[in-house]
């Protein structure tokens, strides 16, 4: 057989605290000379997780990652350091151009990597090297990862090519997109995979786990009953079930404090369902250098890389004055003290994101930390909201009230758990809690509801201008426009 190039080699860039993809395969293998070993077979399982990284990476400059356009595009975070064109149309709501990088990028990030999950499916399936307990979690990790690229791909893209098998040609290219309900489809069917293939509950070695499988279906269904699916109804009760069954479990919890967040000895445990591994020697992303003040504030070892990203200023005075949230050094902080004269203390004119803060990067200037992609909070609101939108808009069913007061009391500890519940208000207490998650502009999306940070109201996503946008939303900006380059190779994707 022709001889291609394999992607795990990639898989470097997630090696984490606790080294789980520390195998590192040859460079250059055909696919004969592959899967031999046990070894080979546990290294291309975990190469499977490579894509996961690609959107946080800033070898495409400074303070520049492909995942901040989520953030950009939404109205709710400005980019203190001067940016460029390609920044500026997700930033300003200027028309998307095809041939802009964070495009290719994020094409990048959720198509390609599918190429190794079905190599790990297609071989691992056949191979008599394992036994069968460890051959289904190897299959209902690769099952799990395909479903997650998908699921990126097609909230950002609509249509895009589903390819279920190994390009055996490398010449065998031409492939014409699928309509998006086909690919929702294949996604259900690839976590029920996922669900059924023995994966333990927890997994705190970074591995997907059978609550990330349960979590990410809750969301997927969630995502399918809203826009553009629109499946309604029976799709909010597979939600609202799903959701149910991580909480039912009892094997995760809002840590108490957020300071909790961001403590290495609880990456992947408790609120941490799912998280992108990292490691301070081989990160290509650093989240807590990107996020720094600008101008430079000598606050880090490395000040001058920061300004990638901040709250615009009606954002954050959206949260309620008394919020834990909004509280010093919790989600955001206004002053530090300075890096070589810590009795000295900087104030910043505007505030910054400490969500992501990583203590020991201010000494180094190199980050470590696990990044959260499935966050506890997330499945209690997503519980909430699949029942409030299952019951008209409103509920007053104990268990999705409950979850939703787990969130809200961790930032009012002195709120009292209300007897009705709002759609609308779980919906802004999503804006809060998962700001610069990446999870915003996919709620836009599926709702077609933007949070007026003005007035302080939900709102009909199209024809919402935010305060930094040139124009309005249009339906036209619900759907990235397909990298130019990939139609150049393929025009049938333009079919």
């Amino acid at each position: 057989m022709k001889r291609m190039r394999f992607l795990l080699p990639l898989l470097t860039v997630l090696t984490s605290c606790v080294n789980f993809l520390d195998e590192q395969p040859s460079g250059s293998l055909g696919l004969d000379d592959y899967y031999k070993t046990a070894e080979q077979i546990k290294a291309a399982v975990n190469g499977t997780y490579e894509g996961l990284s690609l959107p946080y990476t800033e070898n495409i400059g400074v303070a520049v990652s492909p995942v901040y356009s989520l953030e950009y595009i939404t109205g709710y975070s400005r980019r203190p350091r001067p940016s460029g064109f390609e920044d500026d149309q997700f930033l300003r709501l200027d028309r998307l151009d095809a041939a802009n990088s964070r495009l290719q990028a994020w094409w990048n990030a959720t198509y390609y990597p599918v190429e190794n999950c079905n190599s790990v499916i297609e071989n691992v399936s056949v191979s008599t090297l394992i036994d069968e307990t460890t051959k289904q979690r190897y299959l209902g990790q690769a099952y799990f990862m395909r479903a997650w690229y998908y699921f990126q791909g097609v909230q950002l893209f609509g249509d895009i090519p589903l390819k279920l098998t190994t390009t055996k040609d490398p010449n065998d290219v031409r492939i014409r997109r699928s309509p998006k309900e086909a690919v929702y489809d294949q996604i259900v069917k690839d976590l029920l995979k996922a669900e059924n293939s023995g994966l333990p509950w927890v997994d705190q070695s970074g591995h997907v786990s059978l609550g990330a499988v349960k979590s990410l279906l809750a969301k997927v269904y969630l995502t399918m009953a809203g826009y553009p699916m629109q499946r309604g109804i029976t799709y909010y009760g597979k939600a609202y079930d799903k959701a149910l069954e991580v909480i039912n479990s009892r094997q995760f919890n809002l840590f108490e404090t957020y300071k909790d967040l961001r403590d290495p000895a609880k990456m992947n445990t408790g609120e941490n369902i799912f998280m992108l591994q990292r490691h301070p020697t081989m990160a290509e992303s650093n989240i807590h250098g990107a996020y720094l003040p600008y101008p430079t504030e000598p606050i880090s070892i490395q000040p001058a890389y920061g300004g990638a990203m901040a709250p615009t200023l009606a954002f954050y005075n959206s949260y309620a004055a008394n919020d834990g949230r909004k509280q010093e050094q919790a989600f955001y902080y206004t002053r530090y003290p300075r890096y070589d004269k810590p009795t000295e203390m900087i104030t910043f004119s505007d505030p910054y994101i400490f969500k992501f803060w990583d203590a020991d990067a201010e000494k180094t200037g190199r980050s470590g930390a696990n990044f959260p992609l499935i966050r506890y909070a997330n499945v209690l609101l997503v519980c909430a909201e699949a029942k409030s939108q299952l019951d008209g808009g409103s509920t007053t069913d104990a268990a999705a009230i409950a979850a939703y007061y787990a969130v809200r009391q961790r930032a009012f500890p002195a709120a009292v758990q209300p007897t009705i519940l709002t759609t609308d208000d779980i919906l802004k207490e999503r804006y809060w809690e998962l700001c610069f998650e990446f999870q915003t502009w996919y709620d836009m999306l599926r709702t077609r509801k933007a949070f007026d940070v003005v007035n302080g109201t939900m709102t009909s996503l199209l024809g919402y201008k935010a305060p930094n946008h040139l124009r309005a939303f249009e339906l036209k900006d619900l759907a990235f426009p397909l990298p130019l380059a990939e139609v150049q190779k393929n025009p049938d994707l333009a079919l």
